[in-house]
């Protein structure tokens, strides 16, 4: 097992891989996983296929590979195999113990493949400029004077899907670069975004103690979550979103300034970065007011003993239910 960041990692004791798996929802998935494909084909000398997985797909799928390379895709034990590959940027409670780790909470999937691409010597300033786009984005680098570009490059995979968008780039990555279908993002912002931002606006719902639901319709969310936050009133809130992402799957996305996004996502069994987090919600949870009440219910902080020592409304309750 080799352990830690990419300065420490002998590029020579790179496993060939059988397949590359990365992230299909996002721009960081993408990049990071044609970067891992373009580094084995370079070190290999072969075009390694790559697979990508929304999440609860990817909890359920079987490892069978004998050698694999994983980005974007958090450390757990079915990827901790000899032979494998985890580059990754989300906390994990695993500890490897047989992959070679890849791991920085401070840069994004994207950043760590393309510092592996820079050590072999194949980097590029279209590259350097993508991946830095990119981390901007998956990190939620509001302050960064390219976030909002950065969200629109995001956004092509949101609009255009995983598979087909990879497939217009005919194996140049960078080629993501100032392509013809941002102007469609623009123009989606510009028309979409303040409709929305005005939606958002009028469908916030305290939660629990510094955490607000917003009701998110159309706009490149992440811009809407970002403008909201600069709001005086809600700069110190987190801000959560529940929404539908598999037929029979629901999870919620948090944004926040004061980086306790990551925190509250813990709560919810779910993890990602300071500012910008998620988590998959029970499979109990059919509808976004069931995931609100089911969130509502997480975060609700203890009841304590009333001043007069009596027990709270809730603990009275549960008392008499249990008589």
């Amino acid at each position: 097992m080799l352990s830690g960041m990419i300065g420490s990692i002998p590029m020579d004791r790179l496993p060939k891989p059988d397949i590359i798996l990365t992230h299909e929802s996002d721009l960081d998935g993408l990049v990071s996983g044609c970067l891992l494909k373009r580094l084995a084909q370079h070190m290999f000398q072969v075009d390694v296929p790559l697979a990508a997985y929304h999440l609860p797909q990817w909890q359920n799928r079987q490892m069978t590979e004998r050698a694999a390379w994983v980005c974007d895709l958090t450390l757990d034990a079915r990827v901790d195999r000899q032979g494998w590959v985890v580059v990754d940027h989300h906390p994990s409670a695993h500890q490897p113990k047989r992959a070679t780790y890849v791991f920085s909470q401070e840069k994004s999937a994207s950043r760590l493949c393309y510092d592996l691409l820079e050590k072999e010597g194949i980097g590029n300033p279209e590259l350097e400029r993508l991946v830095h786009l990119t981390n901007v984005a998956d990190l939620f680098l509001e302050s960064d004077p390219d976030f909002e570009m950065a969200c629109d490059y995001a956004e092509l995979v949101k609009a255009y899907h995983f598979h087909p968008f990879v497939k217009l780039l005919e194996g140049r990555v960078e080629s993501i670069l100032n392509h013809p279908l941002l102007e469609v993002m623009q123009v989606k912002r510009s028309v979409e975004d303040p409709i929305g931002l005005d939606w958002a606006r009028r469908h916030l719902e305290p939660l629990a103690p510094g955490v607000s639901s917003v009701d998110l319709a159309i706009g490149n969310h992440n811009v809407i979550m970002n403008q909201l936050l600069k709001d005086s009133s809600l700069e110190d809130q987190v801000l959560l979103s529940v929404s539908r992402r598999a037929p029979y799957q629901y999870g919620v996305s948090l944004r926040s300034r004061n980086g306790k996004a990551r925190d509250v996502a813990v709560q919810l069994h779910g993890g990602g970065h300071p500012n910008a987090a998620g988590a998959t919600l029970p499979k109990s949870v059919k509808s976004v007011s069931t995931g609100l009440d089911y969130i509502r219910q997480v975060l609700s902080p203890k009841q304590e003993l009333k001043p007069d020592g009596g027990l709270s409304d809730l603990a009275s309750a549960l008392d008499a239910l249990q008589d």
